[in-house]
Order: structure tokens, then sequence, then C-alpha cells
């Protein structure tokens, strides 16, 4: 019938190939190139109502902003969202909890930054789908060690909006040594706007007055980002 609207079709877990699903990937490649929600989803083991779990675990990850996020979130609210009953709940908060409890007792197992990419892995899965402009800090030790990963803003971007003051105090907080800012772009095209750049400019120039070093700027879109550090867009 002309104007009807088929239903979408979401491929299930076991109807994707076996190379590319999560625990399959994580034992061929490594639990550190798999992404944040291969790995929740791993935690997560099955969809509900027809959904892939990939998707579930992305939902999740939107519904509370970050990672961290996910792992402030409460038992009940985590049960909130559709397709999370009070099992998955609570082996998503038993898993964070183990790794808080590993970043606490041994620093040294924090993960690295070295170049554009490890810090766009970081963040790419958890940013790369969300309706919203979110900016976030990676917060780095004296070895590019992650500290914390906090977001700052969320909501249209622009000189006028962010404030300088705000991501240095969260690094001051941090007793950060070094930091990177990360934003997403929405539509899914990581190319800096001027504005992106006269953000970066200002960041630049106040780290240097506060001993701070700002590294980088990672702009992320769908699957893909930009460097500003590695463009020179905002870098003397």
């Amino acid at each position: 019938m002309q104007g009807e609207i088929k239903p979408t079709y979401i491929p299930m877990l076991r109807d994707m190939a076996a190379q590319d699903r999560p625990r399959e990937r994580l034992r061929q490649v490594g639990p550190g190139a798999v992404s944040t929600s291969e790995l929740l989803a791993i935690v997560l083991r099955t969809g509900t109502g027809g959904e892939n779990v990939l998707r579930l675990a992305e939902r999740l990850l939107a519904e509370f902003g970050s990672l961290p996020g996910l792992s402030r979130a409460s038992i009940t609210e985590l049960m909130h969202v559709k397709g999370v009953g009070e099992a998955k709940a609570s082996e998503v908060k038993a898993a964070l909890e183990l790794g808080r409890r590993l970043m606490a007792s041994a620093p040294e197992e924090r993960p690295l930054v070295s170049s554009p990419s490890d810090a766009a892995n970081l963040l790419m899965s958890e940013m790369m789908f969300l309706e919203q402009e979110h900016l976030r800090l990676i917060l780095l030790d004296t070895r590019n060690g992650v500290l914390q990963t906090p977001t700052i803003y969320v909501g249209s971007l622009n000189t006028s909006v962010v404030r300088i003051g705000e991501l240095f105090r969260a690094a001051l907080k941090a007793n950060a040594a070094a930091m990177i800012v990360v934003h997403n772009h929405p539509s899914g095209d990581p190319a800096p706007s001027p504005e992106d750049i006269q953000v970066t400019r200002k960041l630049v120039e106040a780290g240097k007055l506060m001993d701070i070093e700002v590294l980088d700027h990672i702009v992320i879109g769908h699957q893909k980002f930009v460097s500003l550090k590695e463009r020179g867009l905002g870098f003397s």
C-alpha cells in the first residue's frame, strides 16, 4: 500500500557475523580494542523485545550521558530504562564498582592517552550518537594516565556559553597536569567550526597561565573524529 511505513529491522546478536560479536571481538583483539558499548553489551548479555544488546548498551550510555554518569546511577534509575530489569541493573552496577575499586587501589592501571586516537576511542562510543552537544574533559596525570572524564557542558556550545574557568576548575579539583577537551557534533560531521577553533585558542592560552597543558581538542562525529591539534587549529 502506498505510504505504508515498514518497520526497521534491527539484527539480533545471533544474526551478526561471529567475528563482529562483542565476546568474539574481546577474545580476538583484547579488551583495550573494543568499545565501551561492546564491553557493556557483554555485561548485559542479551537485549529484550527483539532489540540487539549492542543497541541496548548504546541507549544506556546515551541515557546517562557517559560511563561516569552510568556509574553514578542507582539500580532503581537503571531499571527505569526500557529493557533493563533488576538483574541487569545489578550486574552493571557490580561491574562498574569493580572497575572503580581497581582504579582506587591501582592508579598505575589507569588507561594512558598517547595519541588523538586514544583520546577519541576513550569517549567515542559514548558520545557519537548523542542528540545534543556535550563537552567533556579527559583529565590526565603527569604520565598521561586518565584521572577523570567529566562532562562540563550539555547543549549548544559557543564562545559565549563556554566559560574557560569552568574547565580549569575541574582540572584543578582533580589535580590534573594536563587535559584534552572533547565535544561531539550531533550532525555526525566532526569538521571544527570557527567557534570550536576560537574556544580552543582561548583554552590553550589559559592553560599556559594555569600551568595545565591543553594537549588537544577532539571533535567527535559518527564513527570519526577530528583532532584540532593535528590540524594546527587553535594551537600555535
